[in-house]
């Protein structure tokens, strides 16, 4: 992982983007000659190197054909939004005491959550979530990984992995990437570890609320659609080498990655960027807010069948200052976003083999801390923290586990990262005990072996269909 530099308030900033050449910058250079062998590997991404044989998918019947994670990194409070502490007094709830019921008897919310409470029968929350880790960095690699930090190995998160096992090494023949992040890389840690850099996720950059979503390397500013023909043809015309060795495999493989590019770039794979097709009244039941539309769009790539999306909350939730300013601002765009997608999802047919997971790395101090200079804010807090799931296999209207009456420690039913991500993978059909194909032959395995002391408490059996 890399070394990050820190902020006035002692929390790490996001690293800038790494500038090795990626599929963004490959899209955004030009899409004719060697940049064709280059999107060969990385658009097509079919082939293996020899001594580099890729892990099959597990043989087992899989409920979840995709995956939206909504990743609220910086940490959000738990017991601000959905596992309240009403009675906690002053000092633990602030300005934000009151807790809400939902459309399940049983289950209560935070008081920003109204619209989520009118959905709960489609999502269970798991309220023993736990790894005691306070670092963010450290903790986002050990919830995206389910290996512990500090190893030997820079393991790839659970989007890499979806995008060897169901993309790149399945039968995904989609025109957009297999892992695909809206709309910024979250920078806590590199995604694809050491599987390298053909598994990073597609970053699309942009807005989607904005009145046209500029995807980075497809949707090209101040280019026209015509003007973005005329170039192809003519460098088509000026590709002597491929008309001089037409039967050339290399040229050949190149020629179909740049089909595929422009297949991306002028035709159905921008289609899915364009968020103008959905009508007005659904767009504005997702909110006229950037994560509203980041949920919209995240529905529109599962629809054509990409495997993984990652939305990283724009803005984070690292309160340790002006945190119920925050909470009042955020919750509601979060709660909107979040409802509606899993409405659409539902309307669509797509919450059954669609996993949702929404969480942090970490909750928040459930004790606020008066003392200056945080002035009523929130800290790192890996004690105990929720997550909600939905669709893909996981049941609706449960809870998993509770914490303390203050929500300070797990009461019942702790769930570990290797708990959660194992049971992603297995409602996906990916074997949590396959190996991994690291470039210098180590052993390596999907989650961390009973034996490397990572904690495990068992799969969600409890929620899973």
């Amino acid at each position: 992982m890399r070394r990050q530099n820190h902020s006035r308030t002692g929390c790490p900033e996001a690293a800038p983007g790494d500038r090795r050449i990626s599929r963004r910058d490959v899209l955004r250079g030009g899409l004719m000659g060697i940049a064709g062998l280059v999107l060969a590997d990385q658009l097509g991404g079919r082939a293996w190197a020899a001594d580099a044989e890729p892990p099959k998918p597990a043989p087992r019947r899989a409920t979840a054909k995709s995956v939206i994670q909504v990743f609220l990194w910086g940490g959000m409070s738990h017991t601000d939004t959905w596992d309240p502490k009403p009675d906690a007094g002053y000092d633990y709830t602030g300005q934000l005491a009151a807790a809400i019921p939902t459309n399940v008897p049983g289950i209560r919310l935070g008081e920003l959550f109204p619209e989520l409470a009118k959905q709960a029968d489609k999502y269970s929350l798991i309220r023993g979530m736990t790894h005691r880790n306070n670092g963010h960095e450290t903790a986002a690699y050990l919830m995206q990984t389910g290996h512990l930090p500090g190893e030997r190995l820079a393991y790839p998160s659970i989007g890499a992995v979806f995008a060897l096992m169901k993309g790149y090494n399945a039968d995904y023949k989609g025109l957009i990437p297999p892992y695909v992040v809206l709309t910024q890389p979250q920078g806590r840690f590199s995604e694809s570890g050491f599987l390298g850099q053909r598994y990073k996720p597609f970053a699309t950059g942009g807005d989607p609320n904005a009145q046209r979503f500029d995807v980075e390397g497809v949707v090209a500013r101040g280019i026209t659609d015509e003007r973005q023909v005329a170039r192809r043809n003519l460098l088509g015309s000026l590709n002597a080498l491929r008309t001089a060795m037409p039967d050339n495999p290399q040229l050949a493989t190149a020629a179909d990655a740049e089909e595929q590019a422009y297949e991306l770039i002028l035709g159905k794979g921008r289609e899915v960027f364009d968020l103008s097709k959905e009508t007005d009244k659904l767009r504005d039941r997702y909110g006229r807010h950037t994560f509203g539309q980041d949920c919209l769009a995240a529905r529109r790539m599962v629809e054509t069948g990409v495997p993984y999306v990652t939305i990283n909350y724009p803005g984070g939730w690292d309160t340790h200052s002006n945190h119920f300013a925050t909470m009042r601002r955020q919750c509601p765009q979060l709660d909107q976003g979040l409802a509606a997608l899993l409405q659409d999802l539902a309307d669509h047919g797509l919450l059954e083999s669609t996993v949702v997971w929404c969480c942090g790395e970490f909750g928040r101090t459930p004790k606020i801390d008066w003392q200056p200079p945080w002035n009523g804010g929130r800290n790192h807090y890996g004690n105990v923290f929720s997550v909600l799931v939905a669709g893909g296999g996981f049941k609706g209207g449960q809870v998993v586990g509770s914490s303390t009456e203050k929500g300070e420690e797990v009461k019942e039913r702790p769930v570990y990262p290797i708990d959660l991500l194992g049971s992603i993978y297995e409602l996906a059909g990916i074997d949590a005990d396959a190996k991994l194909p690291h470039p210098m032959g180590l052993d390596a395995h999907v989650l961390a072996p009973a034996e490397s002391g990572a904690k495990s408490a068992g799969r969600l059996k409890e929620i899973m269909g």
